[in-house]
């Protein structure tokens, strides 16, 4: 382990919606929360729309949503899930956006935010990525630099609610593909995929997820008779 990792104690994951913190990096969520890290997650949206079922309604699937993550969080260690209750396949990087994650930032103080790639479009030939995904990276990184650290952003967080400025000191951008850091989490993939257990709604053959969640992990520069799990990230890191 790094000197950098030992330093985590506060962590922030911001994602879009519920299931998005155990399928991008819920193994190194649970591998900092065994080392003591207090972390939150904070879901930009309820996932509201996430369902092929013609009875299903917005807000009986937000609420099982709702639910399936908080359960899916706490089998990872994680402290608290606070949900923003955007609208699921609408989220932008806007301005409104941008404070709600601002306030979360002041509020938690972490060392390090988690969040997704805003540059990425597609995975190689296997698939889009979503809309969401990339419009939480962009509200999260303009968040943290600049409008979280200097105090006339949004200058009525902290005359109205209290919330003085705070610089991030490391984010660690999840589903990249330029990847410059990888976290060995071979001790905590079971518990990753324990948490994706939780959503029910969503995993039709957790079995079959399991798997592929496995194979995508492999460490490619570990030797073949010891296999070695990893989630990858790109690794901003400010002056403390």
């Amino acid at each position: 382990m790094s000197d950098a990792e030992r330093a985590i104690k506060r962590v922030l994951g911001v994602f879009a919606h519920p299931d998005d913190p155990e399928f991008f990096s819920g193994a190194t969520f649970a591998r900092w929360a065994a080392e003591g890290a207090e972390i939150t997650f904070v879901v930009a949206t309820s996932g509201d729309k996430g369902s092929d079922d013609p009875e299903m309604t917005h807000e009986r699937l937000a609420a099982m949503r709702e639910e399936e993550e908080r359960k899916a969080a706490a089998a990872l260690g994680v402290k608290e899930v606070i949900f923003l209750r955007h609208r699921d396949g609408e989220l932008m990087p806007d301005l409104n956006l941008r404070r709600d994650i601002t306030r979360c930032i002041r509020q938690f103080q972490p060392d390090v935010v988690v969040t997704c790639d805003p540059t990425v479009f597609w995975f190689g030939e296997r698939g889009l990525n979503h809309p969401d995904h990339r419009a939480i990276g962009a509200a999260t990184l303009e968040a943290i630099y600049p409008t979280a650290r200097d105090r006339l952003n949004f200058i009525e967080l902290e005359r109205d609610e209290g919330l003085a400025p705070h610089k991030v000191w490391q984010i660690y951008i999840a589903g990249t593909t330029t990847p410059t850091v990888k976290v060995d989490v071979s001790e905590y993939v079971e518990t990753k995929i324990d948490s994706l257990r939780e959503h029910k709604s969503q995993i039709k053959n957790i079995d079959e997820t399991a798997e592929r969640v496995r194979s995508r992990m492999i460490d490619p520069e570990a030797p073949n008779e010891a296999p070695r799990y990893v989630e990858f990230f790109r690794v901003i890191k400010f002056d403390r």
